[in-house]
Order: C-alpha cells, then sequence, then structure tokens
C-alpha cells in the first residue's frame, strides 16, 4: 500500500465528485443511458466514486475488485438475460472499470472493455469528464445493440440513475 495512493484519497474525497459531476452531469448521464437502452435490451448502471475509504483504502483494494464490489451489490448480475454492464470509475485513482454480466461478457470479452476504458480514462486527463463517460454510455450501448437489440416491450429492469458513492 503505498503512502502517495493513501493520501491522494483522503485528500481527495468526495468534494472531488461534487466538482466533476454536479446534477446537471448526473442528469446527462442518466438521460445517456435511457437513450442508449432504448436502442438494446441490456441494462447499465454508471457508479463514480470520489475515493476509497476505511477497509477498501488500507487493503489497498485495486479499483477493479473494488468494481466487482460494487457490480454485486448493485446486483446488476440479477438481469434476465444477463447482459447488465457496470461502468465504474473511481475517481481519485482516474481508473474507469467495466464489469459486464456473463451473457455480455462472453461476447464482447475484456479486450473490447478495456478499449472503452483506455478511451474514457482520455477524455478524464483532459478534464472532459462528461464527454468521456457519456461516449463511453454511448460504446457501452453500440455494444450491447449489437449482441443484445430492443426488444418490443421489454422493461427497465435496473435504474438509469448514475450511483455516487
Amino acid at each position: 500500500m503505498g503512502i502517495k495512493r493513501i493520501g491522494k484519497h483522503l485528500l481527495e474525497h468526495r468534494w472531488r465528485v461534487r466538482r466533476e459531476f454536479p446534477p446537471r452531469v448526473l442528469d446527462a448521464i442518466e438521460k445517456a443511458i435511457k437513450a442508449g437502452e432504448a436502442t438494446h435490451s441490456g441494462q447499465i448502471r454508471f457508479v463514480v466514486e470520489g475515493a476509497l475509504d476505511g477497509v477498501p483504502l488500507f487493503r489497498d483494494q485495486p479499483a477493479r475488485e473494488r468494481a466487482l464490489d460494487v457490480f454485486a451489490h448493485l446486483r446488476i448480475w440479477d438481469t434476465h438475460h444477463n447482459n447488465g454492464v457496470l461502468i465504474y470509475l473511481l475517481l481519485a485513482d482516474r481508473d474507469v472499470e467495466i464489469v459486464a454480466d456473463r451473457g455480455i461478457d462472453a461476447k464482447v470479452g475484456h479486450a473490447g472493455w478495456e478499449a472503452i476504458c483506455r478511451a474514457m480514462e482520455t477524455d478524464f486527463r483532459a478534464g472532459r469528464f462528461e464527454q468521456g463517460v457519456i461516449k463511453g454510455i454511448e460504446a457501452v450501448s453500440r455494444e450491447l445493440a449489437r449482441h443484445f437489440p430492443h426488444v418490443a416491450g421489454g422493461s427497465n429492469e435496473l435504474s438509469d440513475k448514475p450511483v455516487v458513492i
């Protein structure tokens, strides 16, 4: 566990999320998820966590492991077609992780998700958080639309509202 990472997480806690993701940006993200889900039968959740604290921080939990915990906690795996996708941003580390349920993950694979994450991180490094998230949602939606097209009368199984931790 590096002291630099601990310091960053302790200092950049939740204030950074409020600055980069004000209500206007969270509303735009929710609208992008709704628009994307109109093109496919998958489910997308976006979660931004300002920084780790407590046990996850002092265990030096990597962003990927934390994303898996959030995926399980929000029950994103609990969709009819096993096609739920989590886009998780750990803001203090500027690390994006995509966790996908087995139905869609088997079709897109690790390399496909990594390409989307890296594109988002490029926008984040340039300070374009809203643009990066929306482009990521659009890219995930394209993958879902290709493998799980929209079904008339389908239901929205998971909330489209972004989660701020």
